[in-house]
């Protein structure tokens, strides 16, 4: 049996954490638990920088190969430095280079990192102090003349001690779970910012439990105006964005919402009452930043095909 060297041991480690971490969360991971990072081998080890978007630990050495690539989480209202990680039109992650050139000794241990086949971990900041962990993954191109890395995901069930990244035999799998996987990322960093820009409540019932809030489109993602930004989203609790994909409940363009006739009707038990009929004739909540606010043109659309329904 081969013995991993300490630079194998530690990433398995991380992606042990990390995997905890996932299924403690059931979504995006807190910067404080990152920053807490794992034990190894006598030692805590973080699994980010606090200062920087490129980390290797010590531990792995001056000339080893980068641990962990963060992309900085969006602000209401700011556009991030790069956003363009998940925009593009290939089925692959793109990570700038950090300030300074291709020889900086950050971009140097990723460069090592595609050099020497080595899995990292990609965390996607979906909102101030939120992150979306994608690993293992592969830095499978590099291109100095954009200042970009090219990062693909590791298809499931691989096994990264010995999975070839850059192997042609592997790349409709790789591109596949890269594509599933900037899906992903999409939908999180949407739902992040529309609940924090609501204040963590529902905009139709105020219900306050985090978990239990999605961010909904108000033009669907697969139209080619349905961005995921704020202006094209709503809060709304699972019961509510279920009944407003469902054309029961509608939303006007000066925000008044609006049950469907027959469900207004209907005779069925509290849940119907309380939920639905009640709210019927009531104004939604919309953010104080009008920036933030719902898209009145957005909304009237979507109206009209309530309506119809």
């Amino acid at each position: 049996m081969t013995t991993l060297d300490l630079d194998w041991r530690l990433r398995l480690a991380a992606f042990a954490r990390l995997g905890e971490l996932r299924s403690k969360h059931t979504g995006p991971v807190t910067r404080e638990d990152l920053e807490a990072g794992f034990p190894f081998e006598g030692e805590r080890i973080p699994l980010l920088s606090i200062q920087r978007g490129i980390w290797r630990p010590r531990q792995i050495g001056a000339d080893g190969a980068a641990l962990t690539i963060v992309t900085t989480p969006p602000r209401a209202g700011r556009t991030p430095p790069y956003d363009d990680e998940i925009a593009s039109e290939d089925a692959l992650l793109h990570y700038r280079y950090e300030r300074g050139g291709p020889d900086v000794w950050t971009n140097v241990a990723v460069r090592n990192a595609f050099l020497r086949q080595r899995p990292l971990i990609y965390l996607y900041g979906v909102s101030p102090g939120r992150y979306e962990p994608v690993f293992p993954c592969y830095v499978v191109g590099d291109r100095p003349a954009d200042e970009t890395f090219e990062i693909s995901a590791a298809p499931l069930g691989v096994s990264v001690l010995s999975f070839d990244a850059v192997s042609p035999q592997t790349e409709i799998a790789r591109e596949y779970a890269t594509v599933a996987v900037k899906v992903r990322l999409h939908q999180r960093r949407f739902r992040e910012l529309v609940v924090s820009a609501y204040r963590n409540r529902c905009t139709v019932c105020s219900l306050g439990h985090r978990e239990l809030l999605d961010g909904a489109h108000i033009l669907e993602d697969r139209d080619e105006r349905g961005r995921p930004e704020i202006a094209n989203g709503l809060a709304l609790c699972k019961i509510h964005h279920g009944a407003y994909d469902a054309n029961i409940l509608g939303i006007t363009p000066d925000y008044g919402i609006v049950i469907r006739e027959d469900i207004l009707e209907e005779q069925d038990g509290p849940m119907l009452r309380h939920g639905l009929q009640e709210m019927h004739g009531q104004s939604i909540t919309v953010p104080r930043d009008a920036s933030l606010r719902p898209r009145g043109d957005y909304l009237e659309e979507r109206f009209e095909r309530f309506q119809a329904a």
